[in-house]
């Protein structure tokens, strides 16, 4: 028997600090739920939704993708390469024709950040906003993945040490997961190279050397380099090799991991430089699992946010 918990209603999600704690307990609450098989009742026969992505996308695309089509939801089809973005349509314009067609959610990557305030602000734009990504900003689906995977291992997230290692900076999957866990208790912890670090991240978590943190901590979370977000000379001496051995999870750090600790990474995992290409689908690793709760807590934030339609 399933007992299903309180409905959440959004209007938009665009961040994931705009969240309060209930409703990001609701939204893991219910996307369990929907793992276990639970059934969404729509308001309405049909619902329209769109996946703009403006930068390239496996999981979170196709994570929507899955999501939308278990639901019900009719999906949009939008490639930017082949749309009128080539024409020098802007994003406002493009959501503005989704809207007028009658579109109910339009999912959204873009390389800006904060791209959807001008959308939120229109008076005419009518379709909900669900941000898939704003350059290094959020990643608040993401974020809600994460949560729900280790809410699914340990229960509660009270006490819990999270490290979370690498490019920090660049990382906007870094920046919602540091805020939130913080939020519902856990102690979080920074690793990874000092000049992907910045001093306003100590407002959530402290810097250790990450051979302090592996023996210590209930969740390594490993972040990709984010090459396509750094300035021209950034990367000048990286070499994977040297990253890996340095900053990565090597098997011999991951035989020191505490009993009970789990790896996480938001992927796409660059094999043998965060993470040893053994412990990607090894016993420790949630990676896949990850992938897996993406579809069900996107179901959870759709069916929020067409209740909030409603």
């Amino acid at each position: 028997m399933i007992i299903q918990s309180e409905r959440i209603s959004l209007k938009h999600l665009l961040s994931i600090e705009a969240l309060t704690d209930q409703e990001v307990m609701g939204l893991i609450r219910r996307g369990r739920e929907f793992k276990r098989g639970a059934k969404w009742t729509p308001e309405k026969d049909q619902y329209f939704a769109t996946n703009l992505f403006f930068e390239n996308s496996t999981r979170t695309h196709k994570s929507f993708d899955v999501a939308e089509k278990k639901l019900g939801i009719e999906v949009i089809e939008f490639d930017a390469g082949h749309s009128s973005v080539q024409k020098g349509e802007t994003l406002y314009d493009t959501v503005l024709t989704m809207s007028a067609l009658g579109v109910d959610v339009a999912v959204i990557r873009h390389g800006d950040e904060a791209y959807y305030d001008e959308l939120i602000e229109s008076k005419t734009i009518q379709c909900a906003i669900v941000n898939g990504g704003d350059g290094s900003g959020q990643h608040p689906s993401q974020c809600l993945l994460d949560l729900m995977t280790i809410h699914e291992e340990f229960g509660s997230f009270e006490g819990l040490k999270v490290a979370i290692v690498g490019d920090i900076t660049h990382s906007r999957v870094a920046k919602s997961n540091m805020q939130m866990l913080k939020r519902l208790g856990a102690e979080v912890f920074f690793s990874g190279p000092a000049e992907w670090y910045d001093e306003s991240f100590e407002v959530y978590g402290h810097y250790l050397p990450l051979d302090e943190l592996v023996e210590t901590v209930d969740v390594m979370m490993m972040l990709r380099v984010q090459h396509e977000r750094h300035a021209d000379g950034e990367d000048t001496g990286f070499t994977k090799e040297g990253y890996h051995q340095q900053y990565g999870l090597t098997v011999e750090r991951a035989a020191k991991m505490k009993k009970g600790a789990i790896i996480m990474h938001p992927a796409p995992v660059n094999r043998d430089v965060e993470l040893a290409d053994s412990l990607v689908e090894g016993l420790q690793s949630r990676i896949v699992q990850q992938m897996t709760n993406g579809v069900y807590v996107r179901m959870a934030i759709l069916e929020a946010i067409l209740a909030g339609r409603a």
